[in-house]
């Protein structure tokens, strides 16, 4: 076992290296299906979860934990439903995105939906509750008060879409169900990791394991940093304020 992990990261480091057109294009393939996807879930899932997190209505309850329960949805049974819809028979054939990469995207846009909706909606309804009696009492409007609690929330909102994005590029039910696992065409880093193991070339799908790996967690690590680097400077900036506050007096 040692040695299939060490030739995968000789193997992981020669893909790298070697300029093969289709490997780098199985990267930027899967990092463009996976942030189309998750910008696209944006587009319907930030405005629900805004109304789930900060109005009150009846059955709000029901829905959230509708959203909440789906964050664990199995992307193969996910995939099976697309592929009966995008099939030529489905409701939705005559769109033809089966086996194409724009129906892995919008598959992956609905699989992150729940995770955008429920990751915004609950720091929302949880931001701190003086940043909205401070709004209100400085004669804010609802909708100016709402903003500011988005403005304050606006690192949690991001790194919900991380998580979202990170979720879409490890799947692998609907990339192998709906996309096919076609060369050159909608070939993902998860579908060749199974295409690699299926063929017993342990070491190329450890290599292209560890490159999946090493970009989502490059990601998590930078958005991670950047939100200490900001909480720090918050401080710093606060002790500032005290420090002149104090000898002002």
């Amino acid at each position: 076992m040692p040695d299939i992990i060490l030739q995968a990261f000789q193997r992981a480091l020669e893909l790298i290296l070697s300029g093969n057109p289709e490997f780098y294009a199985t990267v930027y393939r899967t990092i463009y299906v996976s942030g189309a996807g998750t910008l696209l879930a944006c587009v319907w899932s930030i405005p629900i979860a805004v109304i789930l997190g900060l109005y009150s209505f009846r059955g709000k309850w029901v829905i959230k934990g509708l959203f909440n329960a789906l964050i664990g949805i199995p992307t193969v049974a996910l995939g099976l439903l697309l592929y009966l819809l995008l099939s030529r028979q489905g409701a939705f054939g005559f769109m033809h995105l089966l086996f194409t990469v724009n129906g892995v995207m919008i598959g992956q846009a609905i699989l992150v939906t729940p995770i955008i909706v429920s990751f915004v909606a609950n720091a929302l309804s949880t931001s701190d509750a003086q940043v909205r009696d401070l709004a209100r009492t400085l004669g804010a409007s609802n909708l100016q008060t709402n903003l500011t609690i988005m403005r304050e929330t606006i690192w949690s909102m991001a790194l919900a879409i991380v998580a979202a994005f990170n979720r879409g590029f490890g799947e692998l039910g609907i990339a192998t169900i709906v996309g096919g696992s076609i060369l050159g065409q909608t070939r993902v880093l998860t579908t060749a990791i199974a295409l690699e193991i299926n063929y017993g070339a342990f070491d190329v799908a450890m290599a292209y394991a560890i490159i999946l790996m090493t970009i989502v967690i490059s990601l998590t690590l930078t958005l991670n940093l950047i939100e200490k680097l900001r909480q720090q400077e918050s401080i710093w900036n606060k002790n500032r304020l005290a420090i002149w506050r104090h000898w002002g007096q």
